[in-house]
């Protein structure tokens, strides 16, 4: 288009200067535009083509950055950043240096709210909006925006539960399109379904009943419609709920129907949509992949495992133990915390129990894993995807802080495995029966090209394996990062030691004498934080037993870590293994 509206908006300002039948033709042009830097910069697509109408709609008729939008989760803002003055960056988003991926408070004005993590948003915008009363700004309008599968979240009823009983001016939208990163599941979904498809009788409206002034369900897709009602609901006073029908994916025909794919395709064509195949051929598995391939082989074996994920199938690959296993596999769509607890409760019948949740979402079932878990002793087996530095998703996502916060839970087992072949096998540790619940944290990505398809071997309880000979310096490490130390020592003569401690709790002390009394210096590493994890507690044991050696703690320091690269936070931190050159060069 030669005189693209696009070009010439840069806040919602300038949105609110067009007429409402040009909008049409921006929602066009904002849909190219992020298929364009999507398809070379990579990120999260169809969510943000779903709701291209509904953004420009909620900037045209509400008062940004005045009235306050909350934006669920995150992952479908993009056209609210180009809109929003950051049209010129976008290029730069999720990369080293550049904008977040997600809402995020200090980059603008317009990012009311910090997100990442589902199911925040209702509660968030409720508390400014009662803080707008209590100030006496009665007339500012406080917007959520939240999908299908967010709203079945525990934290969103409770949010709802708390507005229907204020006289907020709170407007939540919901954005129903059948599907978060998988299709949505549960009860709850199939309500909304049967609200669309009209068979569900008006008078049964669970919504109503929690006091909201409820509407739709609309075309989110259609302006004229989206439009005329935002503006009645402005003059609407107290709790009010929005119920939109979008399509994931909208505008790009292999987005709309290969919706999960297309979440965050990778690169693709932006011409044909197609996603540009990667050279994978002779690479090693990725992680995800060794740890859903395992359990299926285990099930097949063992008839009391049970697998849950909450509504990671996909991305955990427990995909493949629900395809073998129906019956025996289990998503509960975004509920963490039932997902916990519901590992306990088969596991007090004897059932073995895989709970499979990424690192940075087990932070959210934080009292789960110990009321329900620990403090019982249920032999629940977590596994931990996405643990350390993840990239591109940023601070909300790096699964950095798990060593720190299980390492301090009584009857605990914590275990990092050093590739995959170690992971395959304490999986079937596991299996065989463990005197204690089990967290096995394992990164995102590919593994390492270790022969992770021989037969299982029992790994014994608080192993320590020495990789390497030294003289004064040893070296531990625990988890894929010792990979890198790996690496790193390859130039070096047997001057200094390795050691990889799979068990982080229980230590095995046993060892930690026997390295203490050998070696002058010691170095830990971990790609976690530094604060109470690993090298955290072999420092507590250092100081317990009277050792007067310096001990360098290395691993994640102790701040947020922005999005990047992993290549370029593990350099950021000092554990990559350039960097870890140079450290070990000095000794």
């Amino acid at each position: 288009m030669a005189n693209t509206l696009l070009a010439n908006i840069n806040t919602p300002h300038d949105l609110r200067q067009l007429k409402p039948e040009q909008l049409p033709q921006l929602a066009a042009e904002l849909r190219s535009f992020i298929i364009d830097v999507v398809s070379v910069k990579e990120g999260h697509l169809g969510a943000s083509l779903g709701v291209t109408e509904l953004t420009i709609a909620l900037h045209y008729v509400f008062d940004t950055p005045n009235d306050l939008l909350v934006w669920d989760v995150g992952h479908q803002a993009y056209g609210h950043k180009i809109l929003t003055g950051r049209k010129d960056k976008f290029e730069t988003n999720r990369q080293w240096g550049g904008i977040s991926g997600f809402p995020k408070r200090s980059e603008s004005e317009y990012d009311t709210f910090g997100v990442g993590h589902s199911s925040t948003s209702i509660s968030a915008a409720l508390g400014m909006a009662v803080a707008s009363k209590l100030k006496g700004d009665t007339e500012k309008h406080h917007i959520a925006v939240i999908g299908d599968a967010s709203i079945a979240s525990g934290m969103a009823f409770e949010g709802l539960n708390h507005a229907g009983v204020t006289d907020a001016n709170l407007l939540v939208v919901l954005n129903d399109n059948a599907i978060g990163i998988d299709p949505s599941v549960g009860a709850l979904k199939n309500y909304l379904t049967e609200v669309k498809e009209g068979r569900n009788p008006r008078s049964n409206n669970m919504i109503k009943s929690l006091n909201f002034d409820y509407t739709g369900p609309i075309d989110g897709h259609d302006l004229t419609a989206l439009l005329k009602e935002l503006e009645r609901l402005k003059r609407v006073k107290g709790p009010k709920f929005l119920h939109v029908i979008t399509t994931k994916g909208k505008g790009l025909k292999q987005a709309e129907e290969d919706q999960v794919r297309y979440h965050a395709p990778g690169r693709f064509d932006r011409l044909t949509g197609e996603i540009l195949a990667k050279a994978e051929a002779g690479l090693p598995p990725k992680y995800q992949d060794v740890f859903g391939l395992t359990l299926v082989e285990l099930a097949e074996q063992n008839e009391k495992i049970i697998g849950i994920t909450p509504a990671m199938p996909s991305g955990s690959s427990m995909k493949f133990m629900m395809e073998a296993f129906p019956e025996r596999a289990v998503d509960v769509g975004i509920a963490e915390q039932h997902a916990v607890t519901l590992a306990a409760g088969m596991a007090t019948q004897g059932m073995t129990v895989f709970c499979n949740i990424y690192s940075t979402f087990l932070q959210r079932a934080y009292d789960q894993v110990i009321h329900d878990v620990a403090l019982q002793n249920l032999p629940v087996i977590f596994c931990l995807d996405r643990a350390g530095l993840v990239g591109e998703d940023g601070a909300t996502h790096h699964g950095v802080f798990d060593l720190a916060y299980l390492n301090c839970i009584p009857n605990l087992i914590i275990f990092a495995p050093l590739n995959e072949a170690e992971l395959r096998n304490i999986l079937y540790t596991a299996q065989l029966g463990l005197p204690h619940p089990v967290a096995i944290r394992y990164p995102r990505g590919r593994a390492e090209g270790a022969d992770w398809q021989k037969p299982f071997e029992t790994i014994e309880m608080n192993r320590v394996t020495r990789l390497k000979q030294g003289i004064d310096t040893a070296v531990l490490s625990t988890g894929t990062i010792g990979n890198n130390v790996i690496k790193a020592l390859a130039c070096f003569d047997n001057t200094i030691a390795h050691y990889h401690f799979g068990f982080v709790k229980p230590l095995n002390e046993e060892v930690l004498h026997t390295i203490f009394r050998q070696y002058t210096n010691i170095i830990t590493i971990e790609d976690g934080t530094v604060t109470g994890g690993f090298g955290s507690s072999v420092a507590s044991f250092a100081a317990k037993n009277g050792y007067q050696q310096k001990i360098s703690i290395l691993g994640v320091p102790d701040k947020f870590i922005e999005h990047g690269t992993v290549a370029e936070l593990q350099q950021y931190c000092g554990i990559d293994v350039k960097s870890l050159k140079e450290i070990f060069s000095a000794y």
